[in-house]
């Protein structure tokens, strides 16, 4: 009952550790439970296959250093960034999407342009053309797409909406919202196809992580650029809400989630030079533009001067067309995952059960395989996690159902930990006083080997007493007289454990050992005997030392008997004592006694001699013992 009592309380103190760390978990900031969630997915959700491919790849015009000291520092009159517009709309591309914001109207001169790049813009008669006719003209050379930003100071301009068909109605409560637009002047605005939202937002922690699929403004819903960009270049009229709340850009399906943001899948600088050609290349050498061809387009620029670079997890300077590249090709590879409203409890849940898995196996098992086997289902679970993203579309957190389950588990593995090692203390304590010291590491080795809760077996019992102790006790000086038995006890002790036994208990001037428990021990009846034989020379020692004399101790008598008893602990709650009852303990007492009457020191019952060589003893008599009915021959060492 008590090693079961041990194992409810480690369960018990895990079951609190798993409740405290499970709230702990939902009540603690959204960014703080989702920081390590999002670094996690950071580094293993580049690592999952596409679900599919859909639409052509995807290229980036960058404008770099290079070109800047080639073509001048930014700001930029439009004409220039025209030239750089027509070079990219010469590769044909199947769409085009500009990841700079041409917001008002060009403040350069549209004279000093002409005169610098000695272009012109066909079809402008009256006077010479600005750089928002140029830049126009050359966006018409392809289907292009123009980004926005977000206005929260008015109503902002009048861009065409592109239109947003639903099939069923849809609730969007994270959804980005502002009041209106900033974007490019009714002259370039007339030539695009399309305009996107150019906007990210970052997370908590720091990093862009997302991008928004729709935004709000005003009371008009509109696209990214990202979901526009893959729109214009499917084809597509229209985008599509379905029943599922699913966005629909041609033949690419998004998931919406409550926030209507796209998680991406950014990956690691070195793959951005396969996609990206610098604008200075493109303008010196017109066969870079067959790069072009057949794909999605964007330009922007990694250079500092423009101020577009941004932290995210692949890199704290990215610039903000790479992320928009990789949010179309996480869009066209069919990877979207999201996080729908109730995947939080869903987790919850998971955490829990994880939990009392590993509680159930903290309390079962042994600390080694029970902490392989919750190894084992926290991977599972983090496993299923990551799968879930290509698999199902979900983002579920891999590691911090885990984290938290494990936590738990750890709190009840070392509260079990605490008892056994508690109760292998206790066991040592008890026994080491009176077994042999190899006998106590086994029982601190596996301490459910003892069966404390009585067993019936053979043993062969031993009593002693000391010969005349009640007259020496009544003449002798309390401090000497314990000073005598304890160097006594110490040395029946010894010889005790020696031999095998075990000092069941000192009573008075009495030690009662017994052998063949709480473990089999060969020999036993026989190990006994030669452990009486020691207890006397022992004794003698003890009476030959100074105090000894002084205090005349008497000799010391011993009974010995063998046959089955009952072992165990006995007690109540408040004390326990592992002793044997049985009726080889009372002949082996009154054995003992008889000692007195026969002149002997060693007297062996029947039930040991039976079990000995009977050339090893010596017959001292016939005795009825009290309790028994019949005569028993007894014996003595030979």
């Amino acid at each position: 009952m008590i090693w079961s009592r041990r194992r409810r309380l480690a369960g018990l103190t895990g079951l609190v550790a798993l409740a405290v760390m499970l709230g702990l978990w939902c009540l603690s900031p959204g960014g703080a439970r989702g920081g390590l969630r999002e670094r996690t997915l950071d580094r293993l959700l580049p690592l999952l296959p596409a679900r599919h491919a859909v639409g052509p790849g995807v290229a980036i015009v960058d404008i770099d250093r290079e070109t800047l000291a080639r073509l001048g520092p930014w700001p930029w009159p439009r004409a220039r960034l025209a030239r750089v517009v027509r070079a990219a709309a010469a590769g044909r591309p199947v769409a085009l999407g500009l990841d700079i914001l041409l917001a008002g109207p060009d403040r350069f001169s549209a004279a000093a342009i002409l005169r610098e790049d000695g272009v012109s813009a066909p079809g402008v008669t009256a006077g010479p053309p600005d750089g928002d006719a140029l830049i126009a003209g050359a966006l018409a050379a392809a289907p292009s797409v123009l980004g926005f930003a977000l206005d929260n100071m008015g109503p902002g301009q009048d861009l065409p909406v592109t239109p947003i068909l639903l099939r069923a109605p849809v609730t969007l409560p994270g959804l980005w919202r502002a009041g209106g637009v900033l974007g490019p002047t009714p002259t370039v605005a007339a030539v695009a196809q399309g305009f996107g939202a150019q906007v990210a937002a970052a997370d908590a922690d720091g990093p862009i992580r997302r991008v928004p699929l729709l935004v709000l403004t005003g009371r008009t819903l509109r696209p990214g650029l990202a979901v526009e960009i893959v729109r214009v270049a499917s084809g597509a009229g229209a985008l599509l809400i379905d029943e599922w709340g699913r966005l629909h850009a041609g033949e690419v399906a998004a998931p919406l989630g409550p926030d209507a943001a796209m998680r991406l899948i950014q990956r690691p600088p070195a793959a951005w030079a396969s996609r990206t050609v610098s604008a200075a290349q493109l303008l010196d050498d017109p066969a870079a533009a067959g790069r072009l061809a057949g794909r999605i387009v964007l330009i922007g620029s990694s250079a500092p001067e423009l101020g577009g670079l941004r932290v995210t997890p692949a890199s704290p300077a990215t610039p903000s067309v790479q992320i928009q590249a990789e949010a179309v090709e996480t869009l066209l590879r069919g990877s979207v995952a999201y996080r729908p409203v109730w995947l939080g409890l869903a987790e919850v849940a998971a955490a829990a059960s994880l939990g009392l898995l590993g509680l159930l196996l903290a309390a079962r098992l042994r600390p080694l395989p029970a902490a392989g086997l919750f190894i084992v289902l926290c991977l599972a679970w983090a496993g299923a996690a990551l799968a879930a993203a290509p698999g199902l579309g979900l983002l579920v957190d891999p590691v911090g159902p885990a984290l938290v389950a494990f936590l738990g588990f750890a709190v009840a593995a070392l509260a079990r930990f605490a008892g056994d090692e508690w109760r292998a203390r206790l066991l040592r304590a008890r026994f080491e006083q009176h077994l042999a010291p190899d006998v106590v590491r086994r029982i601190a080795a596996d301490p459910a080997a003892v069966r404390l809760r009585g067993e019936l077996r053979e043993i062969t019992a031993l009593f002693t007493d000391i010969e005349g102790f009640t007259s020496m006790s009544e003449r002798a000086e309390p401090a000497d007289l314990v000073a005598l038995l304890d160097a006594y006890f110490d040395a029946a002790a010894r010889v005790v454990t020696d031999h095998g036994g075990m000092v069941e208990k000192i009573v008075g001037d009495a030690v009662h050992a017994i052998f063949n428990a709480p473990f089999a021990l060969d020999a036993h009846p026989a190990r006994a005997v030669a452990c009486a034989r020691a207890l006397l020379e022992a004794s003698e020692s003890v009476r030959a030392s100074p105090l000894g004399q002084r205090l005349r101790l008497g000799r010391t008598r011993i009974g010995i008997e063998t046959g089955p008893a009952i072992v165990g602990d006995v007690g109540g709650s408040r004390k326990l004592d592992y002793t044997a009852h049985g009726n080889a303990m009372n002949t082996a007492a009154r054995l003992e006694a008889a000692n007195k009457e026969l002149g002997s020191s060693i007297c062996i019952g029947p039930g040991t001699a039976a079990r000995l060589d009977p050339a090893s003893l010596r017959e001292i008599g016939t005795l009825t013992l009290r309790g028994q009915s019949r005569p028993v021959r007894v014996f003595t060492p030979a």
